[in-house]
């Protein structure tokens, strides 16, 4: 099975790509798409969704998976994030690929084994799960941790499900 995680963001979204087999992970792609900050919202939009619609097609994965919004204090940039995340949910659920959303802090408890982990662990921990990874940047650190939570609990749903 192929995951693609997404750590979604207005100005920058990261995404990674791994394969799953069994209990095996492994990396095949990451990176961040970035919307252009001098462009109107609507534009900055279309941007988002015509890049992560490359990503799709260059990587076909069969599920995605998508970080839930973390609600800050500034609300304007909460509803912002918001709707970029909206964007980031539709590009996969627009081509048929099943998408489930995960809260930060189980990513980080998945990822990392605490819920309130540090950018740096993350990626260490990343790294450590899928040898021979890159990582490019911090957003894409995080949506590889995304695919690997998927990958984690979509297995164990999986096998709940084929015991019933």
């Amino acid at each position: 099975m192929r995951v693609l995680g997404l750590d979604p963001g207005l100005r920058h979204t990261g995404w990674g790509v791994i394969d799953v087999a069994g209990n095996r992970l492994r990396h095949i792609a990451d990176g961040v798409v970035h919307a252009p900050t001098e462009l109107p919202l609507a534009e900055r939009l279309v941007a988002l969704f015509r890049q992560l619609n490359a990503v799709l097609e260059r990587f076909a994965p069969d599920e995605a998976a998508v970080e839930e919004t973390f609600v800050n204090k500034n609300a304007s940039s909460t509803l912002k994030l918001g709707v970029a995340r909206g964007v980031v949910l539709l590009a996969p659920a627009e081509r048929g690929i099943p998408v489930a959303e995960y809260s930060a802090n189980l990513i980080k408890k998945t990822v990392v084994g605490a819920g309130h982990a540090g950018k740096e662990q993350i990626q260490l921990m990343v790294r450590r799960l899928l040898p021979g990874s890159a990582i490019a940047e911090a957003d894409a650190a995080d949506a590889l941790a995304v695919a690997i939570c998927h990958a984690h609990h979509a297995a164990t749903q999986r096998l709940w499900s084929a015991a019933q």
